[in-house]
Order: structure tokens, then C-alpha cells, then sequence
């Protein structure tokens, strides 16, 4: 599996935003759940973003494994482009993209779901652009699915767990997601970044360190999910979706390793990931 090398020139800036007025109340804490409209057949999710969907492991690939594994039926699509923010993802896949976006089902939604990765560098730094890649995609989404559910990713911290800045980093990653999320109707975080700094902590037992090397995230200029955190992210995004924890099968497809000959392939959940109960545990207390 080839891989690119991403080299993000991230810089953090602490400056206030300015007052606005926000489409969507907001909880103290930046949790809020949107409501997904009322499906007939098996709901649609989509996901846009970049390589922290799809890398060495895939988010949507893993989730539809959840659920076929869960009898739980849904149709799952994806508009991806490694290394780039939201409007150069929706414009390397302009013709698919308005395609999906034309598309019309009988309940009056076409995709019931959303979600939505900005990439780290503009979600850091650089909030107007954010909000303003958000409300571009939102109105193009919201011409065939008006009710859609709509999860902004909460980007992890591209640092290590180790370096001095991580924690000001998920901060202003998770204060710049929460607001550029107020403007957009019916939506809420998918707290991914929350879910990530738990795992670090070592919340439930979780120990992300294993013969000295972090089980959960690879890379030095931008981190992608390794098996663990893969594995955290789609634990998270089913318990998120359906309000439970899933049967977890015994494969998933998941990543041999992070070379150029390394690729995705069935493994054994119990060999494969660390500590999958902790992980379970992070996930449905993030979702």
C-alpha cells in the first residue's frame, strides 16, 4: 500500500474569535447531538474528508464491518482525498459529489448521515475557513437530504502524546470544531479527538504503549490511525450512530503494518488490537 508523505506546516493560533451568532445551542461541554431523520429502507451515511478517514485503516470500510456483523443494514459512501481541507476534497471529486448530491430517495433524505474532516492544519488554525468549508458543504448536502445528521470531525492532535503542546493543541482543536459546528443546522461533534487524548490518558486500563511503540497513532509530521485507534474511531462512530455498543466480530479488516508493501486485510480483533475492551469502553463513553 503506497503511502504519501504529508508534511503539515501547523502553527497554533490562540487569538479570541469573533462574536457571532450560532445556528445551534451549544452544551457546555460542545456535545450536541443532531437528530437523524426518519429513514425508509437502510439509512445512508457519508463521509468526506481526507487520510484520517482513510490511511492505513479505513473508517468507513470498518464500520460497515460493524454492522454487517450487527445486522444492522446501511449503506455507507465516501468522498475522500488525502492531505487536503473540505473544498479541495469536494473539487478533486466534483463530478461524484454533485452526482450523490442530486440524488433523490422517497423519505425526502437521501443520506440520513454525515460526516464531515476538515483537515487538521485549517480546523488549528485558520477557523473562517473552516466554518465556511462546512455551510459550502452543508448546502449542497442539504438539496436532497434537508434532515441529515451531520457529524464535524473532531480532529486529533497531530503531536505526539509526549510533546509539551499536545494539550493545547486538542484544546484549540476541540474549541475551533465546536464553534465552526454552531453554524450548522443539525449537527454535532464526532468526538474522535476526545476519544484519542482518553486512549493516551489511560482511561479504562487503556495502555497505548506496547515494547515502546504507540499502538494508536504512526507519523511524525501528521499521525494517522494505527489497528488501535482505527479500531477506536469505528467503535465510536457505531456507538455514536446507534446509541450501543456493538457485538465486536472476531476479524476486522485491519492494517499489516505501515509500509509501502503493507495493505488491510482480515486479522484476528484478539491479536490484532491491544486492549479491545478498553478501547469499546473510550469509544461509548465519547459517543
Amino acid at each position: 500500500m503506497k503511502k504519501c508523505i504529508l508534511i503539515l506546516s501547523i502553527s497554533v493560533l490562540f487569538n479570541s474569535c469573533n462574536n457571532f451568532t450560532s445556528e445551534n445551542s451549544i452544551a457546555s461541554n460542545g456535545n450536541r447531538k443532531p437528530k437523524a431523520p426518519k429513514a425508509i429502507g437502510p439509512p445512508r451515511i457519508l463521509f468526506i474528508g481526507n487520510s484520517q478517514i482513510e490511511y492505513f485503516i479505513s473508517a468507513p470500510t470498518l464500520l460497515q464491518e460493524l454492522c454487517n456483523a450487527n445486522n444492522q443494514n446501511i449503506n455507507i459512501q465516501q468522498l475522500t482525498t488525502m492531505g487536503v481541507g473540505l473544498d479541495k476534497v469536494y473539487i478533486t471529486n466534483k463530478t461524484e459529489a454533485n452526482q450523490n448530491f442530486s440524488n433523490i430517495d422517497k423519505d425526502g433524505n437521501y443520506y440520513d448521515y454525515v460526516v464531515l474532516q476538515e483537515s487538521t492544519s485549517i480546523a488549528l488554525k485558520n477557523i473562517e475557513k473552516f466554518r465556511s468549508n462546512l455551510k459550502m458543504l452543508a448546502e449542497k448536502i442539504h438539496k436532497n437530504s434537508p434532515d441529515v445528521a451531520i457529524y464535524v470531525y473532531q480532529n486529533m492532535t497531530p503531536l505526539p502524546y509526549t510533546d509539551s503542546d499536545y494539550n493545547n493543541y486538542y484544546k484549540e482543536l476541540r474549541r475551533n470544531t465546536v464553534l465552526a459546528t454552531a453554524f450548522i443546522k443539525n449537527a454535532g461533534l464526532l468526538r474522535i479527538g476526545d476519544a484519542v487524548k482518553d486512549a493516551y490518558s489511560g482511561k479504562n486500563g487503556y495502555n497505548y504503549l506496547k515494547n515502546n511503540r504507540d499502538n494508536l497513532c504512526y507519523g511524525l509530521n501528521t499521525r494517522h490511525f494505527l489497528n488501535d485507534g482505527g479500531f477506536l474511531q469505528a467503535v465510536l462512530l457505531y456507538t455514536t450512530i446507534f446509541e450501543k455498543k456493538p457485538i465486536i466480530p472476531k476479524k476486522l479488516i485491519l492494517s499489516t503494518g505501515t509500509g509501502d508493501n503493507d495493505n488491510m486485510r482480515k486479522q484476528e480483533v484478539s491479536k490484532a488490537i491491544s486492549d479491545p475492551i478498553a478501547l469499546e469502553e473510550i469509544a461509548y463513553n465519547n459517543k
